[in-house]
């Protein structure tokens, strides 16, 4: 699924907007998983299944490849945008293990295999990072996958979440390395704090709000 060029950031709610970002979204794979593409930097936010024909079409180039984490929806193509764009790869150091062995789903009885995607630079969670001219705070918020990262548009406003909180929702704990606790601990603690302003991009589904979330969310409802 293809959605148009939005211009994101501005009228956030209790958030100070410096900017807003250009942002084209893609929804692909059988998880319908999105990808969301930077146009102003060419930072592109994960690459599920069929991302790099979208690219293609779309005559975008990525400079930076930023994986929120290592589930094979969400890294899909990662390997042939890395060969076709001669791309920067980042990704968290816990995410190694699934995206550098391509036997790794096959292990855990699942049927995929990923080409390796090596990393040009780890990351781990920091208060302030720039990728292509654009300055991001990373934030750690395992539970659903192990490394998981949020990756938050400092200027805008903008929280690329990965599968860590969506729409009603929250990501899935019962894969291997998941944990209830951890997930939903790391979003009361780190995802609320950011501001009811915030807007949230999910790996999955519409986009929503922190203030939102905290109100309405049926998962988040309860201290953990």
């Amino acid at each position: 699924m293809e959605d148009g060029v939005d211009e994101i950031g501005a009228g956030c709610e209790g958030w100070s907007v410096e900017k807003t970002l250009s942002i084209d979204m893609f929804t692909g794979g059988l998880f319908e998983t999105n990808t969301y593409y930077l146009s102003g930097s060419g930072v592109l936010v994960d690459a599920p299944e069929d991302t790099a024909d979208w690219l293609q079409r779309k005559g975008y180039r990525v400079e930076t490849l930023l994986l929120t984490h290592g589930h094979v929806d969400h890294v899909w193509d990662a390997a042939r945008i890395q060969r076709e764009h001669g791309c920067e790869v980042i990704y968290h150091p816990e995410t190694e293990p699934m995206v550098l062995d391509p036997e790794f789903y096959a292990r855990l009885g699942f049927p995929w295999r990923v080409d390796p995607i090596r990393p040009d630079r780890l990351l781990e969670a920091c208060e302030s990072v720039e990728i292509r001219g654009e300055v991001f705070q990373v934030l750690e918020v395992p539970g659903h996958c192990p490394g998981s990262l949020c990756f938050l548009h400092l200027a805008s406003g903008i929280l690329f979440g990965g599968d860590v909180l969506f729409a009603g929702g929250v990501g899935r704990w019962d894969l291997p390395g998941g944990d209830r606790d951890l997930l939903l601990g790391g979003i009361q603690r780190k995802l609320f704090p950011l501001g009811d302003g915030v807007q949230v991009l999910p790996g999955h589904g519409p986009g929503t709000t922190i203030g939102a979330e905290r109100l309405g969310n049926p998962y988040l409802q309860d201290p953990v």
